[in-house]
């Protein structure tokens, strides 16, 4: 099985300030993303200096993962989740 691929536009947005450090894509569009979905937003690497923000269109690649690609990813995800829990048994009864 190979994976669906196909393009969109996005907008990338940048903002490197004192109240706020992120980079985000937007896609055109209602494109849901699945778990093994991949993105790669063409063009130049962007550099913004500090202080200030950004936003930018280009075109992206979407890249869809196939069934079993979607479901190893699945279940790596929740054993990665189970090394979170932390259980504890201890002799006696609680005070």
């Amino acid at each position: 099985m190979s994976a669906s691929r196909f393009d969109t536009p996005c907008r990338i947005e940048i903002e490197q300030t004192p109240e706020h450090f992120h980079a985000h894509v937007r896609l055109a569009g209602d494109i849901e993303l699945q778990p093994g979905d991949r993105v790669k937003v063409h063009g130049a690497p962007i550099r913004v200096d500090f202080g200030q923000s950004l936003a930018i269109d280009r075109m992206a690649t979407v890249t869809r993962a196939g069934p079993l690609v979607r479901l190893w990813i699945r279940l790596a995800a929740y054993f990665d989740l189970t090394e979170l829990y932390e259980v504890s048994f201890t002799p006696g009864r609680p005070s």
